[in-house]
C-alpha cells in the first residue's frame, strides 16, 4: 500500500477510503472544473460531497468559503467564480460510466502524456495530508484510478458557457465607420539606439539653480545634498538638480539618468517608476509620459469590425469586435529570457466594445497601443502561473459577450472611462490617435 515516484524516488502510503452509499462518490458523482487548456479536474472529495449536498438541496448557488475555498458554485450557469476575482470557469457533475481497471488505467496513461506534454501548469490540489501543487494530469489520474476502485468516471460535459456571439456570416461583418482598414499587423521592432541617457532626458529637463529642501524620491536624499545612488556612475555630477518640464517634479539629474539606465528592457522597472531605453520617460511621482512609450509585444495582428449584434447596456448600437492574433515563438532581446521560447495560449483572443462613439474613440487608441506594442506582454500568467508566455499588459479588455458572468463581459456602466483612464495612462490619448495612420 505505497506508492512510489520513480523520478525522485519519494515513497507515500496509499489507503483506500470507503464513502456513505448516499454521499456524492457513494452514488457515482464526481464534481469537476475545467483550466485554461479545456480538460477537466476533479474537486477534492470533500469539495466535491458538500456541492453534491447543496446540489441535491436544489439551492441556486453554494458559497465554499466556510470549508477554505474561495469560490461560489452557480448550479444556474454550472460554473465556478473566483470570489477575490469574479473570474468564472466552468463547473460539471460527472456520470457514471462502467469501465474495466485495464481500460481505466490506458485512459489514466493517455491524459497524463497529452496534458503533461501540453506543459499544464501545477494547481493546488489537496492530498491526504494538506495542500500541495499537483500537476493537474495527475490530479487527473488520480480521479481515473479511484474510478477502478468503484468511483466514477466523467464521460458527459455542461454546456459551454456562451461567451462569443452568435455566429455572424461574412455580408454581416462591416468596417467601423471612421476607423479605415479592418486589420492591424505588428512585426518586431527593436528600440532606438543612438542617443545617451544624457541627451534623452536633456529634452525634457530644465536645469534647477537652487534646489527647494524636500527629498529626491528616488534615492529620498534631500536635493540639497549630492545624488544617494551607489550604482554605475552616469557621467553628469551627483549634485546637479532637474525639473521636469511638463509636470514640475523635481529629482537628482544624476538619479533620472541612473533609473534610465537601469531600463535595459522596455518596461523594466526602477524606484518604482516606469523606465526604458526606447527615448521615454515616466515620472515616478505622477507617471506622466515624456517621449512615446513603447512596449515589448511580440509580432502578430489586430482584426477589428462590427457585428450586428448588442451588448448588454448598449441596446442602441451594434458591436465592435477585436480579433487578436499571436502565434507562439522565441524571445526577443527585449524579453525577459531571450533566445527563449515563449507560448501563446488563448488565441485568437475576442474582444468587445459597443459600436458608439465613445467605443469607437477607444478602438482608436487601442490602436494605437496595439502599434506601439502595448497590448500584450511576455510574462507570467497571474491566472494558470505559466511563465514565458504571452500576457496582458495593464489596458483590461472585454473579452465575453451577452453577459457578465466572468467579470469580462457587460453590462458595465464605468468600462469605457476606465480603459480610457489605462490607455491615458500609458501615454496614449485622443492627440496621440491624431497622430498616428488609421
Amino acid at each position: 500500500m505505497n506508492q512510489f515516484r520513480q523520478d525522485t524516488g519519494t515513497l507515500r502510503p496509499v489507503r483506500r477510503n470507503y464513502y456513505d452509499p448516499a454521499s456524492a462518490p457513494g452514488k457515482g458523482v464526481v464534481w469537476e472544473w475545467e483550466n485554461d487548456h479545456g480538460s477537466w479536474t476533479p474537486y477534492d472529495m470533500d469539495v466535491g460531497i458538500t456541492i453534491q449536498h447543496a446540489f441535491e438541496k436544489q439551492r441556486p448557488w453554494i458559497d465554499l468559503s466556510p470549508i477554505g475555498f474561495g469560490y461560489v458554485i452557480d448550479f444556474g450557469t454550472m460554473g465556478q467564480i473566483n470570489r477575490q476575482t469574479q473570474r468564472q470557469r466552468r463547473a460539471g457533475r460527472a456520470a457514471l460510466a462502467t469501465l474495466n481497471r485495464t481500460s481505466l488505467q490506458r485512459l489514466a496513461l493517455a491524459q497524463s502524456r497529452v496534458l503533461i506534454a501540453s506543459g499544464v501548469p501545477t494547481v493546488p490540489v489537496k492530498n491526504l495530508s494538506g495542500t500541495s501543487p499537483v500537476n493537474p494530469a495527475l490530479a487527473g489520474i488520480t480521479g481515473i484510478l479511484m474510478s477502478a476502485a468503484g468511483l466514477p468516471v466523467c464521460l458527459t460535459r455542461p454546456p459551454k458557457l456562451v461567451l462569443h456571439p452568435p455566429p455572424v456570416s461574412k455580408s454581416e461583418i462591416k468596417s467601423i465607420p471612421g476607423v479605415s482598414n479592418t486589420s492591424r499587423k505588428t512585426t518586431k521592432k527593436q528600440a532606438k539606439k543612438g542617443k545617451t541617457p544624457e541627451e534623452v532626458l536633456k529634452k525634457y529637463l530644465q536645469k534647477v539653480r537652487h534646489p527647494p529642501d524636500e527629498d529626491c524620491t528616488i534615492c529620498m536624499e534631500r536635493l540639497t545634498a549630492p545624488s544617494g545612488y551607489k550604482g554605475p556612475q552616469p557621467t553628469v555630477k551627483p549634485d546637479l538638480v532637474g525639473k521636469l518640464s511638463r509636470c514640475g517634479h523635481v529629482y537628482h539629474v544624476y538619479c533620472l539618468v541612473a533609473m534610465y539606465n537601469n531600463g535595459n528592457k522596455v518596461g523594466a522597472s526602477s524606484g518604482g517608476a516606469k523606465t526604458s531605453q526606447d527615448g521615454s520617460l515616466q515620472c515616478p511621482t505622477c507617471k506622466t509620459i515624456y517621449g512615446v512609450k513603447t512596449g515589448t509585444q511580440p509580432p502578430g495582428k489586430m482584426e477589428y469590425h462590427v457585428i450586428p449584434h448588442s451588448l448588454p447596456g448598449h441596446p442602441d448600437c451594434r458591436t465592435i469586435r477585436i480579433i487578436y492574433s499571436i502565434p507562439p515563438g522565441i524571445q526577443g532581446p527585449e524579453h525577459p529570457n531571450p533566445g527563449k521560447s515563449f507560448s501563446a495560449r488563448g488565441f485568437p483572443r475576442h474582444c468587445y466594445l459597443p459600436d458608439s462613439e465613445k467605443g469607437r474613440k477607444v478602438l482608436k487608441l487601442l490602436l494605437v497601443a496595439w502599434d506601439r506594442r502595448l497590448i500584450f506582454a511576455i510574462g507570467t500568467s497571474s491566472t494558470t502561473g505559466e511563465s514565458d508566455t504571452v500576457i496582458w499588459n495593464e489596458v483590461h479588455h472585454k473579452t465575453e459577450f451577452g453577459s457578465n458572468l466572468t467579470g469580462h463581459g457587460y453590462p458595465d456602466a464605468n468600462y469605457l472611462d476606465n480603459v480610457l483612464a489605462e490607455l491615458a495612462a500609458q501615454g496614449i490619448s485622443e492627440d496621440s490617435a491624431a497622430q498616428e495612420k488609421d
